[in-house]
């Protein structure tokens, strides 16, 4: 494709100049960094991340076998597995010759890998006439679920419409999601894979081998994943060899006709509005001006997960039973590519179209939602649109090519204003990121003929979406930021339930990071699973958040090795401890601290040498952390402990935990009695006696730690102290620690410091 071409597409033609200046060609697009692209001068981050996006998806995942990609790295991620199998191989392979049967079987593996390469699938192996997938891995996105069922969708129906060697094929799809390790290389060459070890690919064949022919099945994490958005048929758990306990199951019909994710992914069941009133109100004063003729367009940006589609959801509460008309139209990540996607969803949506409609059917209903006095020759132009053939009463269309989105988009438009003129009408556009392009077209067509009509339009779309149509006279911007902690709080506390301890609702509160998403999500696991509060610091992050997280993250390769390094330092780490422990060049961690700052994960304070840096939300350390594995966790905590040790300000119960991390459990006995009597200096009982416990615990089942029975002796004269200042000195518990301290003195050296403490 055209480099002008390929910037066109994406609606950032302004750059063609640029490319061709820099003799930036087609081939030369998959090793661009964002470097080069500030270089050559796309400045804006929204822009150089949409390119690079468009880049990775253009490029599309690869076959193991033709892996280029740079090294990855053995990581913990949560992907969704889709294991594909042809139906009736044995038969086939009985009926035909070998050398028919292997062309057979490598058209049928194209037709696959075609389809999974268009929805952002990896092929991770070819298993004789089974396909073994992955969606998530090596890049994830916070639609890896949904990718895999529309891929697996496409997948039945392009196999079993077409014949393949003159044979009518059939096959079998079982898709699994969850956790594996992945990203170590085995073999080589034709024999190189890129194996991901855990339940979830088994699970993913089990599920596979009880599909009915032409027949998709899920477990239940995919099916937590996408919500309503597809036509689902619970059949029960089932018990899968080598699998522990039942397994629930589902199979997949199609897509559910849903319109928006909003709704097909929370339910009817709406999260509290809370802390947006002063935004509500904002949208309110602008359809109050649009009512009256004056139209006006907001552009509603911010982080998914944030709250966009509950305002706007509040905004459609206000407005029920007023007087207006109301046109949805819901970009998809799967309908990127198709022209006028959500404008041809909301007409098929608005007349009811339903499976099993024949044209002629769906054509009366298409009459139906037309304004009165539809000129013929507009009805056929929508009918066209929506690949309905005309009908004796239209007119035959002679529309030159390159007229035919002109003429759609006119007579679209004269269907608004015939509408305005009945009553005022709003109109929202969500997910405009993942919109298609002549889609994008159609909007600045609508925005050009607003301001004069009483029309309220709404577009919601994440952060490094540019909106090309700023700087219109009726375009207001609004972007929503993280909740202040009393109303995440109060937002929290109205989602909990009464047996949730407050300690625990705020500790999740302040976890989230003031984003709706993230609580809503923590407390549903809470509410489902259960958290410890003596649990370590960093909670759980949950399925449906993982993905989106680690989506943004991979976005961005330097920025996170940067992540995982910093979140083994803390949720807040300095410029100079970082550059102390990390084994990244300077530049490439430079670079990932500034991507990091500039997509909001982290927040940059003070000046040179004195820069810290704090994660915007705990989630996000947590997922960078959790997405390492143990030992890369274990040497990267080693070297945070040597570089603070030394440090007489250092909290010792921080080294203590980077001493237990690191599984130097000599340092970490050392620090925890420390900390334990730093605690009981400033009368923190109960943290000193947590401390001393844990310290006690850790020294006991490492009796080969040098000095460790005077560590003990010290450990039972510290417990015996803070048992009695909580309780009262003459306790049989405080007694009780007093004399474990006497007996391990008995046998400690004459000069040993802990014995002359007795």
């Amino acid at each position: 494709m055209p480099i002008a071409t390929w910037l066109q597409s994406l609606g950032l033609e302004q750059y063609t100049a640029a490319f061709e200046t820099n003799d930036i060609t087609d081939s030369l697009l998959p090793s661009l960094t964002a470097r080069d692209l500030r270089d050559i001068g796309v400045t804006s981050v929204g822009h150089r991340r949409r390119m690079l996006d468009a880049i990775a998806a253009r490029a599309g995942p690869h076959p193991a076998s033709s892996f280029t990609g740079p090294e990855p790295t053995p990581e913990r991620r949560q992907i969704t597995v889709m294991f594909c199998d042809l139906v009736g191989s044995t038969a086939l392979s009985v009926r035909l010759d070998p050398e028919d049967l292997s062309t057979l079987t490598k058209d049928y593996q194209n037709h696959v890998t075609g389809i999974v390469h268009r929805h952002g699938g990896f092929i991770a192996r070819f298993l004789g006439d089974g396909v073994l997938i992955y969606f998530g891995w090596p890049a994830a996105r916070d639609v890896d679920a949904e990718r895999a069922i529309h891929a697996a969708l496409d997948v039945v129906a392009a196999i079993g419409k077409t014949p393949i060697r003159g044979e009518r094929l059939r096959v079998r799809i079982g898709i699994a999601t969850g956790l594996v390790v992945i990203g170590e290389r085995i073999g080589a060459g034709d024999s190189l894979q890129h194996t991901a070890i855990g339940e979830t690919p088994n699970r993913a064949a089990r599920l596979q081998s009880i599909a009915s022919p032409d027949t998709i099945v899920i477990d239940a994490p995919t099916r937590a994943m996408v919500g309503r958005l597809f036509d689902l048929r619970d059949i029960g758990p089932h018990e899968l060899p080598g699998l522990a306990g039942p397994i629930p199951a589902w199979t997949v019909a199609g897509e559910s006709g849903v319109l928006s994710r909003f709704e097909a992914l929370h339910g009817a069941s709406l999260t509290p509005f809370v802390g947006r009133n002063e935004e509500l109100s904002l949208l309110l004063r602008q359809w109050s001006e649009a009512k009256s003729g004056r139209g006006n367009v907001v552009l509603l940006t911010g982080e998914p997960g944030i709250g966009k589609s509950r305002l706007t959801a509040a905004l459609d509460e206000h407005l029920h039973g007023l007087p207006h008309f109301s046109l949805r139209y819901f970009c998809g990540p799967n309908r990127r590519d198709t022209p006028l996607a959500p404008i041809i969803g909301q007409w098929q949506h608005a007349a009811g179209f339903a499976r099993g409609d024949t044209a002629a059917d769906k054509l009366a209903k298409l009459r139906q939602i037309l304004v009165p006095r539809t000129t013929a020759e507009d009805t056929a132009i929508i009918a066209a649109m929506l690949s309905l053939p005309p009908d004796a009463a239209m007119p035959a269309l002679e529309l030159p090519a390159h007229r035919r989105k002109e003429w759609i988009f006119s007579a679209l438009a004269r269907q608004l204003a015939a509408l305005t003129q009945l009553q005022p009408v709003v109109i929202l556009a969500e997910d405009v990121h993942w919109s298609d392009p002549t889609s994008r077209e159609f909007l600045g067509h609508l925005i050009e003929i607003l301001p004069k009509l009483p029309v309220l339009m709404v577009m919601t779309f994440r952060p490094e979406f540019e909106p090309p149509w700023k700087g219109h006279e009726c375009i207001h911007q609004m972007t929503l930021n993280s909740l202040p902690q009393k109303d995440t709080a109060a937002m929290a506390l109205q989602l909990a339930a009464s047996a949730i301890p407050r300690a625990l609702i705020d500790r999740l509160a302040a976890h989230s990071g003031g984003v709706p998403l993230f609580i809503e999500e923590l407390m549903r696991t809470v509410l489902e699973t259960g958290l410890d509060l003596d649990a370590p610091a960093s909670v759980r992050v949950p399925a449906n958040l993982r993905a989106s997280l680690l989506a943004r993250l991979d976005r961005l390769p330097a920025a996170k090795a940067v992540a995982q390094i910093g979140s083994v330092i803390g949720r807040s780490f300095g410029h100079d401890v970082f550059a102390s422990i990390t084994d990244l060049p300077v530049r490439t961690w430079e670079e990932g601290l500034t991507q990091l700052v500039d997509a909001g994960m982290l927040r940059r304070g003070g000046e040179p040498p004195g820069v810290t840096y704090q994660f915007k939300h705990q989630l996000v350390q947590d997922a960078a952390y959790q997405s390492m594995l143990r030992p890369r966790r274990a040497t990267l905590h080693a070297a945070v402990l040597s570089a603070l040790e030394d440090d007489s300000t250092a909290d010792p119960a921080l080294l203590a935990h980077h001493g237990i991390e690191a599984g130097d459990h000599a340092k970490a006995v050392t620090f925890l009695l420390a900390a334990a009597e730093q605690s009981s200096a400033r009368g923190a009982w109960n943290e000193a006696h947590t401390q001393l416990t844990r310290g006690l615990k850790l020294a006991e089942d490492n009796p080969d730690i040098a000095g460790v029975q005077a560590l003990r002796t010290r450990y039972q004269l510290a417990l015996g102290e803070v048992i009695g200042a909580l309780r009262f000195y003459a306790s049989p518990e405080s007694g009780q620690a007093l004399a474990a301290a006497v007996t391990l003195a008995r046998d400690l050296p004459i000069d040993e410091p802990a014995r002359d403490a007795l």
